[in-house]
């Protein structure tokens, strides 16, 4: 073999699923490889407008995927163990598409990837755009509200849609936010011989619904009124519906720093108040989680509208009284308690739920609930702070200072192994026998 020779070809398993990207192009615009994978395939497995793509000289089983996708996958390739078995994806099959279930049922070393050129490429292309410069949002399968968290103003974003309406609520969500001056473009059938670009603004938007097929293009720009969200915590108090349960800005900003959200963590936000630590650790990356706890049903209701706006509609609220609710709840990654410190075994309830390396920080503005915090930074270290802020108000024809009230900030993370109690014989933590209403420091 000479030295410019390629490689071996690696050979998948016998018994590998074969997943073949395929696109609106069809037949015609796959490889060779993939070609002769499908012509040799017994069973093929796809959404009926993939199958239709394939010629009768793809003489396997042809089987369409049901509804929902996602619970019959293990079910499905089940049944046709044994036969040489290929599945099709639109495009590139592990980005937003099949080929992430397929290799969470079956491994990745039980699979055949064959990728086609993505939307998202394609769309790069026709539009001029560095592909690592655009970011990329699904709403397959998704609320349309996902949009807002990514909306900046001169951002450029492709949103892949669920379906021929998709546009038209991508233009009434960018309206409804403040971005209405953003140019759209829809890309339909791309890479197809039917493909087509419909433009307009988001404020002008009036095209029917057409292919269903398509990618929407987003230039983003603002109103000049719109409230500007950054990208990190600390988002204006204005950006929240709120009844004065709010962790105000500068202490949000704080406490979201020391909680060091990272991708793919799960947060509990006990003592929801407005969702403010909830929706900010969400925004901090399109796979953060988080669970927020309010026993007050009217705020709980809050909350879920402030996700909506925000762009983090997956955060689970529960209502109900911490720590009764938190049994059953997934293990988190970190806690934030902001209100009801003083609930009979809540510090107990969630110090327990958190893994070794998680962590917790507790905020309070009342002397009983400091004290308890006095009392674990003690016992378990961590770091025990006080924030104070203070806003410059006019005091007659002058300019003076109000405080806010000072904020008590503990912060701890769970070692590997319990640090034995070091409680003097006899000694008790400060009661907390009753919830005090106080304690919200939302």
């Amino acid at each position: 073999m000479s030295p410019a020779s390629p490689p071996p070809a690696v050979p998948a398993p016998a018994s590998a699923v074969s997943v073949v990207g395929i696109g609106a192009d069809g037949w015609a615009g796959l490889p060779g490889t993939a070609r002769a994978v499908l012509l040799d395939a017994e069973v093929l497995i796809g959404g009926e407008r993939q199958l239709r793509l394939l010629p009768p000289e793809c003489a396997g089983r042809r089987v369409s995927w049901p509804s929902p996708l996602r619970p019959a996958v293990r079910g499905l390739l089940a049944a046709h163990t044994g036969l040489r078995t290929a599945v099709l994806a639109s495009g590139d099959p592990m980005f937003y598409g099949i080929g992430r279930a397929l290799t969470e049922e079956l491994g990745a070393g039980a699979l055949r990837v064959l990728p086609h050129p993505s939307s998202v490429s394609y769309a790069c292309a026709r539009l001029g755009w560095p592909v690592e410069d655009t970011e990329t949002v699904t709403l397959v399968g998704r609320p349309t509200a996902r949009l807002a968290a990514a909306l900046y103003d001169g951002r450029r974003l492709l949103v892949l849609s669920a379906d021929a309406a998709t546009p038209a609520a991508v233009a009434a969500l960018l309206r409804d936010r403040g971005f209405g001056p953003s140019r759209m473009r829809v890309l339909e059938q791309l890479g197809g011989t039917a493909e087509d670009c419909l433009d307009g603004t988001a404020d002008t938007w009036e095209h029917p619904p057409g292919d269903p097929l398509n990618v929407v293009a987003v230039d983003c720009r603002s109103d000049r009124d719109t409230l500007r969200l950054g990208s990190v915590p600390g988002l204006p108090d204005e950006a929240y519906e709120h009844d004065g349960q709010l962790t105000k800005r500068h202490v949000r900003a704080a406490t979201l720093a020391v909680l060091a959200p990272a991708p793919g963590e799960l947060l509990w936000d006990i003592g929801g108040g407005s969702g403010s630590i909830a929706a900010e650790w969400m925004r901090a990356h399109p796979s953060c989680r988080a669970v927020t706890v309010e026993r007050d049903p009217v705020r709980a209701r809050r909350i879920a509208r402030n996700a909506d706006r925000l762009g983090v509609p997956g955060l689970r609220v529960v209502t109900g009284r911490a720590p009764d609710v938190l049994a059953g709840l997934p293990v988190p990654d970190a806690v934030f308690i902001g209100g009801g410190l003083t609930a009979p075994g809540l510090l107990d309830a969630c110090w327990d739920a958190l893994p070794p390396g998680g962590r917790l920080v507790a905020n309070t503005v009342t002397l009983e609930s400091e004290a308890l915090l006095a009392d674990r930074y003690r016992r378990l270290g961590g770091d025990l702070v006080r924030l104070a802020v203070a806003h410059a108000v006019p005091v007659g024809g002058f300019t003076g200072w109000r405080q806010a009230m000072p904020v008590t900030q503990w912060s701890v993370r769970k070692p590997a192994a319990e640090p034995p109690d070091t409680s003097p014989a006899g000694s008790s933590p400060a009661p907390a026998s009753t919830h005090d209403p106080g304690d919200d420091n939302r």
